[in-house]
């Protein structure tokens, strides 16, 4: 019964997009999907919790080409393409340094492998994350900060959705 309810769910999300994003016309269609699935699940435990189950329920929800692991669509550059609200990110081995608005406190976030789903642009290289097993929301969808320079080490990967 849970399942049906879900499918419904999902459906309705796919069929009527109800999304209230500053210039979502803009945002790809299937992007624009991904980012309304979200909306339904913060605070929520999606499947086992794990980062990755976040990604793989919303490119099940709209039916997207990816390789099952963490290639998550078409490889984009963020200092050459443009980043949308529903592009998947992948970090690995990363560290996010960030510091207090006084200066006088560092902070560093350690990411060895995790997936986050890009919810909101706030700049250029400014994102709001949508992601879930982490220090400050556990095994439930929560929304972070980043901002790219303020990586120090590692990698991220930024994929768009393909159908």
């Amino acid at each position: 019964m849970i399942r049906i309810l879900k499918k419904i769910l999902y459906l309705l999300i796919l069929f009527f997009p109800f999304i209230s994003i500053i210039g979502a016309d803009s945002i790809p269609k299937t992007n624009a999907i991904i980012v309304n699935y979200v909306k339904t699940v913060i605070g929520k435990k999606v499947d086992r919790g794990e980062c990755w189950d976040l990604a793989k329920e919303a490119l099940t929800l709209v039916n997207a080409k990816w390789d099952g692991e963490f290639k998550y669509g078409k490889l984009l550059n963020p200092k050459k393409d443009t980043i949308y609200p529903g592009d998947i990110i992948q970090f690995k081995k990363v560290v996010v340094e960030y510091k207090s608005s006084d200066g006088l406190e560092t902070t560093l976030q350690t990411m060895d492998q995790h997936t986050a789903i890009v919810y909101k642009i706030n700049g250029i290289g400014d994102f709001d994350i949508a992601h879930q097993n982490t220090a400050f929301s556990g095994r439930k969808v929560g929304i972070s900060r980043l901002v790219l320079k303020n990586i120090k080490k590692g990698k991220i990967y930024i994929y768009r959705p393909v159908i």
